[in-house]
């Protein structure tokens, strides 16, 4: 499968891992702290090929993932759900311990950021199914980012995101009942 953007990756590991799923460039941002000179080569992909922010489920490279975002406020993202980035001694997570077929899923599900979205999903929506706050919220939370493939967050990040990627309400709806139908199991 050859993927027509730059994926963006943490490392060189990131890299072999990607190569190995799609056939695709990569550009390596190595380590959270990006320097304004990669900053500057990941916006020239952009601006050329247009790119796809593919980073570790875990703090780093959800700031990188931000960073990223800030300077490119409509790059496309591909997320890896964090369970399938687990190391084989679950010490470490990353893209690299992958599986292909899970790396191929989360670049086939991209999704791509709105500038100036509009509010399809209501704060109000997501106190009302208990996503921002109740002892399941948490949980409930990372089950949605799952459906929804956008990764693990927090009740203010998946409000951005909803919007961000304009998630229409019945894609909404359908993910929070499997959510809720699988809690009930």
């Amino acid at each position: 499968m050859k993927i027509k953007e730059i994926i963006i990756v943490e490392g060189k590991n990131d890299t072999l891992a990607v190569k190995r799923a799609v056939d695709a460039d990569t550009l390596e941002t190595n380590g959270s702290e990006i320097s304004e000179e990669t900053l500057q080569r990941i916006e020239l992909a952009w601006k050329r090929r247009g790119v796809i922010v593919f980073t570790d489920p875990d703090y780093p490279g959800t700031r990188i993932r931000q960073i990223i975002s800030e300077r490119l406020p409509s790059c496309k993202h591909a997320f890896l759900n964090k369970k399938h980035a687990i190391s084989s001694n679950g010490k470490k997570v990353g893209i690299e311990h992958a599986s292909i077929t899970d790396i191929q899923e989360a670049i086939l599900s991209v999704r791509e950021e709105i500038e100036a979205p509009k509010v399809i999903i209501e704060w109000q929506d997501l106190i009302t199914a208990g996503l921002v706050v109740g002892e399941r919220a948490k949980a409930r939370r990372k089950a949605l980012g799952d459906r929804l493939q956008m990764g693990y967050m927090n009740g203010k990040q998946l409000y951005k995101r909803l919007q961000m990627f304009q998630i229409s309400r019945d894609e909404f709806n359908r993910a929070l009942e499997d959510v809720l139908q699988e809690e009930e199991e």
